[in-house]
């Protein structure tokens, strides 16, 4: 019973900081949104009993990230960015891709329903495989190393891209 009631509060932060991500006009509230958004992830994560997720969420993504996120949101100029026309007017196109996609979930979701029945039997828990920190590590180092550091690598090109633009007019 709590554990259902802690995943639709968990699940209530994550979608509704995520909708207020994307619709606040403010860079900054946006931002905020996206924090609390990060602190329902995490709060998932402990639900699931990753521990070490949910810390490495709080540290490093809530903590870390959304703060430079922040302090590269202040140096950009945003009074010329709000100046500038922001939509085109294309929303057809819009609503045909969302449509699109609605489209092939809806596909996936019908040919996978059997991926989802709770006929199955429990899978049997692999004994003594080591720690939730260990199991995460071998498959981050092993299987996604090259996905971890082109995800970084684009990070750091993004933050010092915005840098040298806010230095240009200083």
């Amino acid at each position: 019973m709590m554990d259902a009631l802690f995943f639709y509060l968990f699940a209530t932060l994550v979608l509704g900081g995520a909708i207020l991500t994307v619709t606040r006009r403010n860079a900054v509230h946006s931002a905020i949104s996206l924090i609390v958004s990060l602190i329902g992830v995490a709060g998932l994560y402990l639900l699931q009993q990753a521990e070490f997720l949910f810390a490495v969420q709080i540290v490093l993504y809530v903590g870390g990230i959304m703060v430079l996120f922040l302090f590269v949101i202040m140096l950009v100029n945003l009074d010329q960015a709000a100046k500038q026309r922001r939509f085109n007017r294309q929303w057809w196109i819009a609503l045909l891709c969302v449509t699109a996609v609605g489209v092939e979930i809806a596909y996936f979701v019908r040919k996978g329903a059997s991926a989802f029945s709770m006929a199955r039997p429990p899978v049997a828990a692999v004994a003594n495989a080591g720690g939730n920190t260990e199991q995460i590590a071998d498959v981050l180092f092993r299987q996604y190393l090259l996905p971890f550091e082109i995800a970084s690598v684009l990070l750091l090109v993004a933050v010092v891209g915005s840098v040298v633009m806010a230095k240009k007019r200083i």
